[in-house]
């Protein structure tokens, strides 16, 4: 397998999933298996030790008793050594005060002088016990005191074997590994199973998304679980909203060529009536002529607005952001507005409440604003006004453009940003509306993170309040 293939099969949820549940069940029964091995173990190795203690206790009362440092003669005493010696599979010595080996039940050092330190921790009154896991024995002394005295006067060492716990063990770790390797293989078994059925509303929610991009289904429906559930949900909104895009778009091709269209058509039959006359009179000429200027003006003008549209909608990160003096550049607006307003007779009024700078697109944000200001100059009505008006808090800078125009529709207002979209198309034309200008100052409001409202009566006039953020925050 090639590292990608490698790399995807690890990156599988089934796999995962399989692997979680194997590691779920194999890491609690290795650890219990480890646990209850080294338990039994020291658990094993301490009851020997208490048992072969009480003997040997028992029998050091009993060698003090009989005297049998004295005299080592003594069958019964003799005989319980050897009997402590073969049950647990030990040794056994005494030593007397001069540290000889009086007695031992391997019959290998009796005579001879045993000085260690647990002998002579024992001759100081202390028991001594220690296992040595190495050499898998038990090893202890218990002093042999006098009754009256409570004075040491000799030592009883026992030393116990302890192979019998580790055969034990080592008997009860091969049944286990075999439980936990049977254990492992069903509970594979069953991690396998129970993840493919884990993953398969997944798998039948990748079908069905197949199936709607080939267009056998309209809709995402997975409610095998509350997660696939609010997937399809989402997916559902999401290709509703595509859906919708795409409608848009088709439309918005549609408008464009049309739009694009009708001013060529009228320079088309403006050009053939001239032509298809004789004796053209200058003055009709020249009509014509201004008439095909006048379209082609129109024509310009929707091209440099589509193009705005495009450039916002390609990168709605590339704005060019600067500190801007938003009162200066409203006065600019307004100043180079105001012979358009003069011209139908609309008051034209710029009021600042106080100083303002933000960091803004200048170029964006004079289109947006420019646009504002410029339908409510077209869409109003004679000896009207136009009252744009700028305040701001310690966030947000508003704009505020008010007409006393005809107002727009209720039933159009959800519309009225839609590209090529306009109330009412005759006189939009007659006034050489595009049909874009609400559209663009949308699309470069929103860049800015900012926001517009629109509130309108027809008849009455209408009101566009922006409000833009004081410092730019790019996402």
């Amino acid at each position: 397998m090639t590292k990608k293939k490698i790399r995807d099969f690890l990156k599988s949820l089934k796999i995962r999933l399989f692997l979680l549940f194997l590691v779920i069940g194999i890491l609690p029964a290795a650890v219990l298996r480890v646990g209850m091995l080294r338990s039994y173990g020291s658990k094993a190795v301490s009851n020997r030790g208490i048992d072969v203690l009480s003997q040997a206790k028992i029998l050091a009362n009993q060698i003090v008793f009989n005297n049998y440092l004295e005299d080592a003669s003594s069958e019964i005493i003799n005989s319980q050594l050897d009997q402590l010696s073969n049950i647990y599979a030990g040794r056994v010595m005494v030593i007397d005060g001069n540290f000889r080996i009086i007695r031992d039940t391997y019959d290998l050092d009796e005579g001879k002088t045993i000085v260690s330190e647990e002998v002579m921790q024992s001759f100081r009154g202390e028991e001594i016990s220690k296992y040595d896991s190495e050499n898998c024995y038990i090893e202890m002394t218990v002093p042999l005191t006098e009754p009256e005295s409570k004075a040491a006067i000799g030592v009883l060492l026992v030393s116990v074997s302890t192979d019998s716990i580790v055969l034990n063990q080592d008997y009860l770790e091969k049944n286990a590994w075999i439980i936990e390797i049977s254990c492992t293989m069903v509970l594979m078994l069953a991690a396998a199973v129970l993840a493919g059925i884990l993953i398969k509303p997944l798998k039948r929610m990748e079908a069905e998304i197949v199936e709607i991009q080939n267009g056998y289904k309209d809709e995402l429906d997975v409610p095998s679980y509350a997660e696939t559930e609010a997937i399809s949900v989402r997916f559902n909104q999401l290709f509703g909203r595509m859906k919708v895009i795409d409608e848009s778009r088709e439309e918005f091709v549609s408008n464009v060529s049309h739009e694009l269209k009708t001013p060529l058509t009228s320079m088309k039959v403006l050009a053939d009536s001239i032509n298809g006359q004789e004796d053209v009179p200058l003055e009709l000429y020249k009509e014509f002529m201004s008439d095909i200027g006048n379209e082609i003006d129109r024509e310009t003008k929707i091209i440099n607005d589509l193009l705005s549209l495009v450039k916002m909608d390609r990168a709605a990160g590339d704005l060019n952001i600067s500190s801007v003096n938003i009162n200066e550049l409203l006065e600019l607006i307004m100043k180079r507005l105001r012979p358009i307003a003069d011209k139908q007779h609309i008051e034209l009024v710029l009021e600042s409440f106080r100083p303002v700078s933000a960091e803004v697109d200048e170029v964006k944000l004079t289109l947006a604003v420019s646009n504002l200001v410029e339908n409510g100059i077209k869409y109003n009505k004679p000896d009207g006004f136009v009252h744009v008006s700028l305040n701001a808090d310690h966030q947000y800078f508003y704009i505020k453009v008010e007409d006393s125009g005809i107002g727009i529709p209720e039933d159009s207002l959800e519309n009225i940003y839609e590209r090529f979209y306009r109330v009412e198309k005759s006189h939009s034309r007659e006034i050489g509306g595009t049909g874009l200008g609400l559209a663009i100052a949308r699309n470069s409001i929103l860049m800015h993170r900012g926001a517009i409202k629109v509130f309108s009566t027809e008849g009455e006039g209408t009101i566009f309040n922006v409000r833009i953020p004081l410092n730019y925050i790019a996402s």
